[in-house]
């Protein structure tokens, strides 16, 4: 497993991290016991990040994950989780409402601080409530000892520059920006770079998309994205390949990303997973796959407030 440095936080991280959003049965009902031997694959393979969050599985996943990692030595590995976001459209960024979350996410995973904590999915809330409540209160948590280090979460890439010219934190957490089908977060690394902000990418199947499954009915590209995407993953197929294996090689092979986080509550999975990280990419592979995604490639879709949704135009971004 290769490890990098987090921004300017000075942690070192594996490039692969473990996404606990599985654990929360987000994508199919978990047998919690197969979720708990994943956790120690991850680990026993080298993975050194956990990343979870209250939202997921309306705090299932800090439960397991709890479960999981209480009996661990708290010092051989980094944890992650969440506040701001409760629900599919339950919010609240407040500095009262962090505290609480902070509190009972410290009991659910059975440890007395949290190395980030990060606003989950910030592009739900107004711009002022982030950086005049939200932020100051993280700040104040790691004045406090009960958390290390501060984030900030979401989708659509303008938050982050939005955000943090108004407000530092230490940490961003970009989802679905670097993948085979979207390069764009590489254009933001200049300036968290200027800003002394790490960055943690996730989702490298880019929320199902490059799966081999078929692309799932509620996702929220438009139709011509999930189709070529369909198509890319229909020639890995016949190529004897792994849409997957192909999308998780690229988006870990990134020297200037730190870590992406994959999620699975299978302990093969993981395995695999961690497998391919060490494997050479095909590149004759992925230029085709490149080829073939080239009409949608950086194409987004809206998430949250219109105003950090400006840049979506539901064509090339």
């Amino acid at each position: 497993m290769k490890y990098r440095t987090l921004g300017f936080t000075g942690l070192s991280v594996s490039a692969l991290s473990f996404g606990a959003s599985s654990l929360g049965s987000v994508f199919r009902e978990i047998d919690e016991d197969e979720g708990i031997r994943t956790v120690y694959k991850a680990m026993e393979l080298g993975i050194n990040l956990i990343d979870v969050s209250p939202y997921y599985g309306l705090t299932k996943a800090e439960t397991v994950l709890g479960k999981a990692i209480r009996n661990l030595p708290r010092d051989k590995f980094l944890l992650s989780t969440k506040a701001g976001r409760y629900g599919a459209d339950q919010f609240d960024f407040s500095a009262k409402r962090i505290r609480e979350s902070v509190e009972q996410s410290l009991a659910r995973l059975h440890t007395d601080y949290i190395d980030i904590l990060f606003l989950h999915d910030i592009e739900f809330e107004r711009l002022e409530v982030i950086v005049e409540e939200g932020i100051p209160e993280l700040n104040r948590l790691k004045e406090q000892g009960k958390i290390r280090f501060t984030g900030i979460s979401g989708l659509p890439l303008d938050i982050f520059p939005m955000t943090l010219n108004k407000a530092p934190v230490d940490v961003i957490l970009s989802y679905c920006h670097y993948s085979l089908n979207d390069t764009t977060l590489l254009g933001l690394l200049p300036y968290l770079e200027q800003q002394s902000a790490g960055v943690i990418n996730a989702s490298p199947l880019s929320m199902g998309l490059l799966g081999s499954r078929g692309v799932p009915d509620w996702h929220p590209a438009d139709e011509e994205v999930k189709a070529l995407c369909r198509k890319a993953a229909q020639f890995c197929s016949e190529q004897g390949s792994d849409i997957a294996k192909l999308a998780v090689q690229f988006s870990t092979g990134e020297e200037r990303i730190p870590t992406t986080l994959v999620s699975t509550a299978n302990p093969v999975n993981i395995e695999n997973n961690v497998r391919w990280t060490e494997e050479p990419i095909d590149r004759s592979l992925l230029d085709a796959v490149f080829d073939i995604l080239a009409p949608i490639d950086g194409r987004t879709w809206p998430s949250g407030r219109p105003e950090y949704n400006r840049a979506v135009k539901g064509e090339r971004t």
